[in-house]
């Protein structure tokens, strides 16, 4: 028995994760992703915690959301300051936590109608 209710719209929502990926809208996904409420960017090309790099967060700054949720993989690990800069200077928030609570966080933030993206390390 499914005990959360349909949505009605057709906008992107995490509907399951484990280790290694993350499910939108049913769908599975199982490399780094950036998901936002009306499409999905699935060619970003950070990969790993470990080569995250300022340009990688840089291209999010460009999304024109309020808020940037970094998912770091299983474990919650912050970026050096020099990597999140970029988002720091366009005004774009940036909160860092692991994958799950990242898509937690991400479908509370748009069932409040809020501008949000979910960029997510599964590598």
């Amino acid at each position: 028995m499914k005990l959360h209710r349909e949505a009605a719209s057709a906008l992107n929502t995490f509907t399951g994760y484990g280790s290694g990926y993350v499910m939108v809208n049913n769908q599975r996904i199982e490399k780094s992703v950036v998901v936002l409420p009306d499409r999905i960017i699935s060619d970003w090309t950070a990969t790993t915690f470990e080569t995250l790099a300022p340009e990688h967060l840089a291209v999010l700054a460009g999304l024109g959301c309020e808020i940037i949720l970094l998912g770091t993989g299983a474990k919650l690990r912050f970026p050096r300051p020099e990597i999140m800069s970029a988002l720091e200077q366009s005004g774009v928030g940036l909160e860092v936590m692991d994958v799950q609570a990242a898509c937690r966080t991400y479908n509370i933030l748009l069932a409040e109608e809020r501008s949000v993206a979910a960029a997510l390390l599964l590598g």
